[in-house]
């Protein structure tokens, strides 16, 4: 498996100017373990690893534990990283702000903490702006590799899930790929539909991410990209990231009718919770999903745990 080499360096450039110097000394050989970057304000600026929090002094040496000779995040230094993040207009990325979260340059996702503003029961945007969390966007090809050679020829749905930090963008955004270039495969259409941006990465019209052949409805709720691209773009495959609501189920159960495959991802730590999921239930019960694919812990991104395989009206069973 290779990986863009700038993935952390990227990353790091969305960062006000100090925290960029600090972080940017971090050594070569282990900016690849570095998933995350958070900063909080009045508090250490912290690095994840995928189970550990990490912390800096300004050599760029790793501390495992909170010392004073860590490097601080101010509130200043938040907001300067948040406006950065923007590109100094915050109002042109509100509706992203809303939803506590930006895709930016890099097709990296940036989590954030704040205040939320709510009128009339719902939330407008988040105000005191207090965390951000950015979240490496990493392009690993040959990810799916296994995955597709264990469920080789593809004959049906499959859904996807992990943990948080587990890979399942990453594996999802390689699957993709490889199925529109008929990589290990034979080549279908494929459309994703990018609600975030973070399977294409895309940002100001750009994909970072390379998704092959696949048809990118950037942006998209997603019964409104499923609905589109099953009206024009005729589609063999529809690709989705982290889904789990009622009007997922009733999009998913539109494209498995509409004759597409649907490749999906869900939150789960394992099977078991997985089950006890009530959208799980439903999404499984819709028969869009001829597998599941279980995921190892963020300790093991991207490395499959277990595979399941379903059909309609069937108990689940090992393969």
């Amino acid at each position: 498996m290779t990986e863009k080499q700038d993935s952390f360096e990227s990353a790091a450039e969305l960062l006000c100017e100090e925290l960029k110097r600090a972080v940017m000394t971090v050594g070569e050989s282990k900016r690849s373990r570095i998933q995350e970057i958070r900063l909080r304000g009045g508090r250490p600026l912290t690095l994840t690893d995928g189970t550990t929090s990490l912390f800096l002094e300004n050599n760029g040496r790793i501390l495992y534990s909170v010392s004073e000779k860590a490097v601080m995040v101010s509130q200043r230094q938040v907001m300067d990283t948040f406006r950065r993040m923007c590109g100094y207009s915050v109002y042109s990325v509100e509706n992203e702000i809303k939803n506590g979260y930006l895709t930016v340059r890099g097709g990296h996702r940036v989590g954030i903490g704040g205040t939320a503003v709510v009128s009339d029961g719902r939330i407008t945007t988040l105000g005191d702006i207090s965390s951000l969390n950015i979240r490496i966007a990493r392009q690993v090809s040959g990810v799916s590799d296994e995955l597709i050679r264990r469920l080789y020829p593809l004959r049906g749905g499959i859904l996807l899930a992990g943990a948080p930090s587990s890979g399942k963008t990453t594996m999802l955004r390689d699957l993709a790929r490889k199925i529109s270039l008929g990589e290990g495969c034979r080549m279908m259409r494929t459309v994703v539909v990018d609600e975030r941006g973070e399977l294409s990465g895309t940002y100001h019209g750009a994909a970072y991410n390379d998704l092959g052949l696949c048809d990118i409805l950037n942006g998209y709720p997603k019964g409104e990209g499923v609905q589109h691209a099953i009206r024009g773009l005729s589609p063999q495959v529809i690709v989705c990231d982290e889904v789990g609501t009622q009007e997922d189920c009733r999009m998913i159960a539109e494209g498995f009718h509409a004759g597409a495959m649907m490749i999906c991802s869900i939150h789960a730590p394992d099977y078991e919770s997985l089950l006890q999921r009530v959208q799980a239930r439903r999404l499984l019960k819709t028969g869009a999903f001829q597998t599941v694919v279980m995921l190892h812990s963020s300790d093991k991104p991207c490395v499959i745990a277990d595979i399941r395989h379903t059909e309609a009206g069937a108990a689940l069973c090992c393969i």
